[in-house]
């Protein structure tokens, strides 16, 4: 996790997003990395978002918040032109419950970007990626207008 930290970025899209979405800020929700299609995402661990006081594990709707976070940021980063999007579809397969008093960490990457729908896989983990706590796909749909002969991103 040491690795992934340093690689905090410092551009106006991680400064435009964090500030971008009252939710997320509320839940301490922090973009890590976010360039070409990619994006790391992390949600520190916080009391007020245990979902089973007896266990301490993290609520699955805020998993479920923290997934879509990196997607929708993983998308943006994928598209030419700053446009609005909105989440379509997310699938979400749990595998298992977060340790407690551990933070999350959330990859994204946007793998098919086609005129009106950008196609993304993502995964939540805690201190190993290859232990994965929750895998997703989903898909996002563009909602801005492109105009004539635009092209809604970088051709993968």
């Amino acid at each position: 996790m040491a690795d992934q930290v340093s690689k905090i970025i410092e551009n106006p899209t991680r400064k435009a997003f964090a500030g971008a979405i009252p939710h997320n800020q509320d839940l301490g929700i922090e973009p890590l990395e976010a360039e070409g299609g990619h994006a790391l995402a992390k949600l520190p661990y916080d009391e007020r978002l245990v979902g089973d006081p007896e266990t301490g594990v993290i609520h699955g709707g805020v998993v479920t918040t923290l997934i879509d976070t990196v997607c929708g940021l993983a998308v943006m980063t994928a598209l030419d032109k700053p446009q609005p999007i909105a989440t379509l579809d997310l699938r979400i397969d749990y595998l298992k419950p977060a340790m407690p008093k551990e933070d999350l960490l959330a990859r994204a990457h946007a793998y098919k970007i086609t005129r009106q729908v950008v196609f993304v896989r993502a995964t939540a983990y805690q201190t190993d990626e290859k232990q994965p706590i929750a895998n997703a796909v989903g898909t996002f749909m563009l909602t801005g207008r492109l105009g004539p002969g635009a092209h809604a991103g970088k051709k993968r």
